[in-house]
């Protein structure tokens, strides 16, 4: 009997054991992951579970726990893979078992980075990727009193939003100019930087953590232009790493593990997807997405290209973030010098921007505006020159830009 072996019970790695049953495979699935809880989902931690909207139970890919017993497939949560033995096909769990496989996928996922400044370890400074953190920062909202986020990207913004909406004081460090800017670009990084500013929270631009400080317990955020910020609890979030160390000096690593377009990795039987994934794109060329939809979708691609499948995944990047009353679908790959468009004002925070490269839509978000990503992505998929009188045009059908 065939064995596949995932390692790694997050999305693209639960998503990957439910493709392979529903693709008929009779074998045996391994379902390894590090965290004590059955695959779930993230984006709601610095959302609505985050706020105390939703519950806990809403967050799982598998609504009944027992899902994984009647599909067989074999959940070892609270593990941990210490090495890979890609000659005799094998993992190697902490403690000593071995378990034997016929394809392999990783799907570790990735971590948050940490701050290297003083008081980083203190009681208070907390980072955002597991149920068991969002928890630990659900109970800062419910105490309330002062956060400070360190770095505006998506999930600071949305924790900081979050954190408003809650009634608690927020203050935001970041090093560049506007919120996003290493995304979106200056343009839409200040249309984040106002939308935060008109739900009050203190943005400190420019600047850097050069200490967290208290007696063995936050109490205040020295940044680099000298201003003291008073905290009652500390959100890193400056980014993430992804987890490569079973792959070093196994596989190929460069900014994740390299897989070609069907998920394959550089040693024959071995699969990667989701965060961990840097994935030679057939539309958009090497790439490594850090979102829910790609896990998604990459997860289930993995499986099928573990069963022999004839695979090649070139789904559109997408996600999504909701901050405040402001929602927004992103779709494609954009860059920092790309130009940016747009169809309607962001003043009125109903709008769609475009970034073009040569002439061809290489990206586009939709602010507020919905039912039209599928557009979107058909724009940038198709790599056709546009006409940027009609794209900016309120008037002119996407869909009719889009063919």
């Amino acid at each position: 009997m065939s064995a596949f072996v995932i390692v790694g019970a997050g999305m693209a790695g639960g998503k990957a054991a439910e493709t392979l049953r529903e693709e008929g495979f009779d074998g045996r699935v391994v379902l390894i992951g590090a965290e004590p809880e059955r695959p779930y989902e993230r984006p709601p931690l610095s959302k609505d579970y985050l706020r105390g909207e939703s519950e806990r139970a809403g967050v799982y890919l598998q609504d009944d726990p027992s899902w994984y017993e009647q599909h067989e497939v074999q959940l070892r949560t609270s593990a941990s893979v210490e090495s890979l033995d890609v000659g005799e096909r094998a993992v190697l769990l902490e403690g000593g078992e071995h378990i034997d496989y016929d394809a392999l996928l990783l799907a570790t996922g990735a971590e948050p980075k940490r701050l290297a400044v003083p008081g980083a370890d203190l009681e208070g400074v907390h980072v955002l990727r597991t149920l068991d953190d969002c928890d630990a920062l659900r109970g800062v909202l419910d105490r309330g009193g002062r956060l400070v986020v360190v770095g505006a990207g998506w999930i600071g913004c949305e924790v900081a939003a979050s954190a408003r909406q809650r009634g608690m004081e927020v203050a935001v460090i970041e090093p560049q100019s506007v919120p996003l800017e290493r995304v979106l670009g200056s343009e839409l990084g200040a249309f984040y930087r106002d939308v935060h500013l008109d739900h009050g929270v203190v943005l400190r631009l420019g600047t850097r953590v050069e200490a967290i400080e208290g007696a063995g317990r936050v109490e205040r955020v020295r940044a680099s232009d000298d201003t003291m910020l008073e905290a009652d609890a500390v959100l890193i979030g400056v980014g993430v790493a992804p987890r490569t160390a079973l792959a070093e000096g196994v596989l190929d690593v460069d900014d994740g593990i390299l897989v070609d377009a069907g998920l394959r990795t550089s040693v024959e039987g071995v699969f990667a997807a989701g965060d961990v994934a840097n994935h030679d794109h057939p539309l958009l060329g090497r790439l490594r997405v850090e979102h829910w939809a790609n896990a998604l979708e990459q997860g289930p691609a993995a499986a099928r290209a573990m069963l022999g499948q004839e695979v090649s995944y070139d789904r559109v990047p997408y996600f999504f973030s909701d901050q405040y009353d402001v929602g927004m679908e992103y779709a494609g790959h954009s860059r920092p010098d790309d130009e940016v468009v747009f169809r309607g004002d962001p003043a009125t925070r109903e709008f769609i921007a475009f970034w073009l490269r040569d002439g061809r839509v290489a990206a586009g978000m939709n602010v507020n505006v919905w039912d039209v990503n599928e557009h979107i992505q058909a724009l940038v998929r198709s790599g056709m020159s546009v006409d940027v009188a009609r794209l900016t045009d309120p008037d002119v059908a996407l869909e009719d830009i889009a063919g």
